[in-house]
């Protein structure tokens, strides 16, 4: 009786076992089928007009004009933070113009001696006063070995000349560029830097405009007579109060920018594009 007891159940467990053996096997082998079928799928081409997304790829490092619109607006606004409108507002104009014209007594004294005679005490009390002084969008051109840049400052200002009696007697439209160049330079402790190399007003930027004045022979000559002493004095007056400050700029741009710069620089590569 045990032995009949215990074979009857060791036969039906056996067969259960089969079953479920059966099933696995089936289930295994129609994962493989179904990785199969995936794997054609895929190698097929898609239907026309259907497109197949893109892999995710990493983000493209700053493009070379990236880099560039990035300085030019960290020196723009460095000479701006800087006080270089307020420089501009304060050029010591009266004063050159006064002392320009030689023995003669000036400008004032003698160049507009004619028109005193119309207009009484004009050389004790002409006023001349910047206003609206600006700063254009900067310019930015590399070296053809490209390890150097050439910085343009595009500057406007309005002279108004006038005196206590009259009011205005006449408004200039000055415009005038400083160009800077910029420089990669290596210190003595191995440390590169972005440096300031020479500086100065750009040969024939300077154009001078009236704006609005009397339209009397004694102030014509006011106008010739000015516009001939601006021509001479006021590129360098501008460029002494520009480039100090452009190196200051320098000195305090963000580290990060001036490693980028700097690095193209060294190797010779462009990263100014002209469009």
């Amino acid at each position: 009786m045990p032995y009949y007891f215990i074979g009857g159940r060791e036969e039906e467990r056996l067969r259960y076992q089969g079953e479920k053996m059966f099933q696995i096997g089936g289930l295994i082998v129609f994962c493989g089928l179904l990785t199969q079928t995936t794997a054609l799928l895929e190698a097929l081409p898609l239907p026309l007009g259907q497109a197949q997304p893109l892999p995710l790829t990493p983000a493209l490092a700053s493009s070379p004009t990236d880099l560039a619109g990035s300085l030019t607006s960290a020196l723009s606004n460095g000479l701006l933070s800087g006080g270089l409108l307020d420089s501009l507002t304060n050029l010591p104009l009266l004063d050159i113009l006064k002392s320009e014209g030689g023995n003669s007594g000036g400008l004032i004294g003698g160049l507009l001696g004619r028109v005193t005679s119309v207009i009484p005490l004009l050389d004790n009390i002409l006023d001349v006063k910047v206003t609206n002084p600006q700063l254009l969008e900067l310019g930015l051109v590399q070296s053809p070995d490209g390890h150097r840049l050439y910085l343009t400052i595009p500057l406007g200002l309005v002279l108004n000349v006038k005196t206590p009696l009259v009011g205005s007697l006449l408004k200039l439209a000055v415009k005038l560029n400083i160009t800077a160049e910029l420089l990669a330079v290596r210190n003595e402790q191995g440390r590169i830097h972005l440096v300031l190399g020479d500086c100065t007003h750009s040969p024939g930027s300077l154009e001078l405009s009236l704006l609005d004045g009397v339209g009397s022979l004694p102030i014509q000559n006011l106008v010739d007579s000015l516009t001939g002493v601006l021509t001479k004095v006021l590129p360098e007056l501008v460029q002494h109060q520009v480039c100090p400050l452009v190196n200051s700029v320098l000195a305090n741009l963000d580290m990060t920018l001036v490693h980028d710069t700097v690095d193209k620089l060294i190797h010779g590569l462009t990263f100014v594009i002209k469009v």
